[in-house]
C-alpha cells in the first residue's frame, strides 16, 4: 500500500513539473499523430466510390467481433482519442501559464520559442483545432448539425460527406483547419522530437523536413475531399 502511494506521488510529481507535462504532450501526441494520419488515409478511400469508403466504415464498427459487440472497440479507440486530446490540451494550458509566471515582469525580450510562424500560429492553431474537433463530432460523426432533417444517413459516407461539403462554408472551414492542424504538426512534431531526445546536431535539418513533410502531407490529403466536392470531381 505505502509502495502505491509512494508511485502515485512520483507520478503527481512528474505531473507537476515542466518537464512532466512536456513527456504528456509528447506521448499523446504520437498516439493524435497516428490516429491523424491513418484517419486521413481512410477518408482518401472516398475516391475510390461509395462502396469502398461505405464498406470501410463498415468494417471499423465490425473489427473485434465476436469478441466486442458492434462498434464497441470504434467506441474505445474513440475514448483513449478523447483522453489524450484532454490530456494534450490541459498540458499545454498549464505548460503556458507556468512559462508567463516564470517571466520577470516587464518582460519584453522577443519570444526565442516562437520564433517560427508555425510556432506563434500553435496557441491561435490550438483553439481552431479545438473548435474543429467539437464541430465535427456534432457534424460528420453525429449529423447532429450541418445536414438537413433527414439528410444524414447512418453508414452512408460517402453521400454524407458530399451533402456535407457542398455547404461551401462548411468546407470552408474543414479546410482552414485542415491548415491549422498542419502548422500545429510541422512544429508539434519537431518540439516532440526534442522532448523525446530524438533531435541532434547531425539529424536535427532532416527531422524538420519530415516534421514539414508529415503537415503538409496530412493537408493536402484532408482538404482535397472538400475541395473534390466543391468541384464536381466527386459525385
Amino acid at each position: 500500500m505505502t509502495r502505491g502511494v509512494v508511485v502515485s506521488n512520483r507520478v503527481m510529481a512528474l505531473w507537476r513539473s515542466q518537464i512532466g507535462k512536456k513527456i504528456v504532450m509528447a506521448v499523446t501526441g504520437i498516439v493524435l499523430i497516428g490516429f491523424v494520419i491513418a484517419h486521413m488515409i481512410g477518408n482518401l478511400k472516398l475516391f475510390e466510390g461509395a462502396n469502398e469508403i461505405n464498406a470501410y466504415s463498415r468494417f471499423l464498427r465490425e473489427v473485434g467481433q465476436p469478441e466486442l459487440s458492434y462498434g464497441r472497440l470504434l467506441w474505445l479507440v474513440r475514448i483513449v482519442l478523447l483522453v489524450c486530446v484532454a490530456l494534450h490540451i490541459i498540458a499545454a494550458l498549464q505548460l503556458t501559464r507556468m512559462s508567463w509566471a516564470a517571466r520577470p515582469d516587464g518582460y519584453t525580450v522577443k519570444r526565442e520559442l516562437e520564433t517560427t510562424f508555425a510556432g506563434r500560429m500553435m496557441r491561435w492553431g490550438g483553439v481552431v483545432l479545438a473548435a474543429f474537433i467539437i464541430f465535427h463530432l456534432f457534424h460528420m460523426t453525429g449529423g447532429l448539425v450541418g445536414f438537413e432533417p433527414g439528410q444524414f444517413r447512418h453508414l452512408a459516407v460517402y453521400q454524407n460527406v458530399l451533402a456535407a461539403f457542398a455547404v461551401w462554408p462548411v468546407a470552408i472551414f474543414y479546410i482552414v483547419a485542415m491548415g491549422a492542424l498542419c502548422l500545429h504538426l510541422t512544429h508539434g512534431i519537431w518540439s516532440m522530437l526534442q522532448t523525446l531526445g530524438w533531435s541532434t546536431a547531425r539529424n536535427e535539418a532532416m527531422l524538420k523536413i519530415v516534421s514539414n513533410v508529415i503537415g503538409i502531407a496530412v493537408f493536402l490529403g484532408f482538404s482535397s475531399v472538400p475541395v473534390a466536392v466543391l468541384a464536381g470531381w466527386l459525385h
